[in-house]
């Protein structure tokens, strides 16, 4: 009996998935008596919960390098404020928007 990887730390996410994948044929197969399915199912059960946990994992990082403060950013990453939290003097995302040939200025003002 194939009792597969014992040390799940040692496999890659794809393998981890490649290897529930083999298990589900075997089982699907049908052509194993129901103690092996169960200690199949057993090891599938083992190999699905260390998948999810490297997928909650990496959602959390992705989570936290999208949301937080990025190296060398400075103190602020908001839209439309400098490094120090004041209004930038650059343009503003209206003004940099491309204009059809012949297109008017947009007026500032009533």
């Amino acid at each position: 009996m194939n009792e597969g990887p014992t040390d799940l730390s040692a496999l890659s996410f794809e393998e981890l998935v490649e290897e529930l994948e083999r298990l589900t044929r075997q089982m699907a197969a049908g052509d194993i008596g129901i103690e092996m399915v169960a200690d199949l199912y057993e090891q599938a059960g083992r190999l699905h919960a260390e998948a999810a946990q490297r997928l909650e994992t990496v959602r959390e990082r992705i989570e936290r390098l999208s949301s937080g403060p990025h190296p060398g950013s400075g103190p602020s990453r908001q839209p439309g404020l400098g490094p120090t939290g004041s209004q930038s003097a650059g343009p503003r995302p209206t003004e940099m928007r491309p204009r059809a040939p012949g297109a008017q200025e947009p007026r500032s003002g009533p």
